[in-house]
């Protein structure tokens, strides 16, 4: 496979998934080392691809997909239920960034669209190797979460607020 169809390729796998996808599933779907993949994904950056690399993958959002930012403050041991209810409403956790008050934002991409993207999260973060950025902060912190439409943003915001997660505006 030349290159370009490899590239022509990678777009397509991307475009056609709704969970990210990672290096080496892409590398051993198409036949090549993870390191040309890497060499892949720089070079269609560069040709003005927004693709975006998560903990989980590489993603190739869609723009018909619409965005809100959720204030939002619960416990460690809420965090899997927070991402489970977006994700099971048709939200995609786009990132979470807090506001430091002395480093200011503080922000990390995680494109967690399905429950297996919420497992391999929580899985990093029991694993005593990492803690959710929302720590610094008392528990507060934000997400951008991206779905199919306004209706299911709203739905996502009334289920988040039904459980306590989100903030009130003042």
């Amino acid at each position: 496979m030349k290159v370009a169809q490899r590239r022509k390729a990678i777009i397509d796998i991307l475009r056609g998934s709704e969970a990210a996808v990672n290096g080496t599933a892409l590398a051993e779907k198409l036949g090549v080392s993870r390191q040309i993949i890497v060499s892949d994904i720089s070079a269609l950056k560069a040709e003005g691809f927004d693709i975006q690399s998560t903990h989980s993958g590489y993603l190739l959002p869609t723009s018909e997909l619409v965005e809100k930012t959720f204030k939002l403050r619960h416990t460690r041991e809420q965090t899997e239920d927070e991402l489970t209810a977006i994700v099971s409403l048709g939200g995609r956790i786009e990132n979470v960034y807090v506001w430091h008050k002395v480093y200011g934002r503080i922000e990390a991409p995680l494109g967690i669209a399905s429950r297996d993207d919420i497992s391999r999260f929580m899985e990093g973060v029991r694993s005593g190797k990492s803690t959710e950025l929302m720590n610094i902060t008392g528990g507060y912190h934000y997400h951008t979460v991206s779905a199919d439409s306004k209706a299911t943003l709203n739905e996502i915001e009334k289920t988040l607020a039904e459980k306590g997660y989100i903030v009130p505006e003042i």
